[in-house]
């Protein structure tokens, strides 16, 4: 059984931009990474980012997860952990 789901970019139909609306920004988040995550376009992208744009994205991951999730969420959101 698998742990993930990206379901999200599968079924939603609305406007995906920015700066309308906190719905629509909320959204449009929500969409671009589950879009940006996919494996096949990662496998893709990860050859070609430079060392400093791996950092990067590895670094904002990193800063929003410590900021607004507790320890205890982190290990049930993020690491999926029992």
């Amino acid at each position: 059984m698998t742990k993930h789901s990206y379901n999200f970019v599968e079924t939603y139909n609305d406007l995906v931009g920015f700066g309308l609306n906190r719905e629509t920004d909320e959204n449009t988040v929500v969409y671009c990474l589950q879009k940006f995550s996919d494996d096949s376009l990662m496998e893709v992208l990860k050859q070609r980012m430079t060392d400093c744009e791996l950092e990067e994205v590895f670094e904002l991951i990193t800063k929003v997860l410590k900021k607004h999730l507790t320890e205890e969420e982190y290990h049930q959101y993020y690491l999926k952990e029992d």
